[in-house]
């Protein structure tokens, strides 16, 4: 690649009817410096390029991260709600089995307290009875202590 040094330092042989030589000295110097301008800019794009490709590697790495965080954060979501969704589940199992468990023991204490019931009320007729009894016999002794004291 040629380089602005090169063409300052480039000399052309002179001939008989050749150019002029202050126009082709004139035209080096312009090419020269328009040369070195282009490799300038050149060289800067290349830095601007090596820079944007820099960052674009950062961007690329940042947007990767932001993607895998992401699919973490969806993994971890469906996690959460599947975990909540068992949790509900396991709780709906307990509570219907607390409920049955209740009704059961409500409805044994039930049975229990009616056979109790039952059977405070045959204690009630037989102490009715005995006492109805206990009663006709002192009501027959008083008549015949009547009979008794009359005769």
């Amino acid at each position: 690649m040629l380089t602005p040094l090169d063409i300052r330092n480039k000399k052309f042989k002179k001939e008989f009817r050749g150019y002029e030589p202050s126009e082709v000295d004139s035209f080096m110097a312009e090419v020269e410096k328009s040369y070195e301008r282009l490799l300038q800019d050149n060289m800067d794009l290349k830095e601007n390029v090596e820079r944007l490709n820099t960052k674009l590697e950062h961007y690329q790495h940042m947007e990767a991260t932001l993607h895998s965080t992401l699919v973490i954060a969806q993994e971890t979501a469906e996690e959460v709600k599947l975990n909540a969704k068992r949790e509900s589940e396991l709780l709906m199992k307990e509570v219907e089995i607390k409920g049955q468990r209740f009704m059961d023991e409500a409805t044994s204490k039930v049975r229990r307290m009616n056979v109790e019931y039952e059977e405070l009320r045959k204690q009630a007729q037989v102490f009715r009875i005995r006492q109805k009894t206990l009663l006709s016999a002192q009501l027959e002794m008083l008549k015949k202590d009547e009979e008794d004291d009359n005769n």
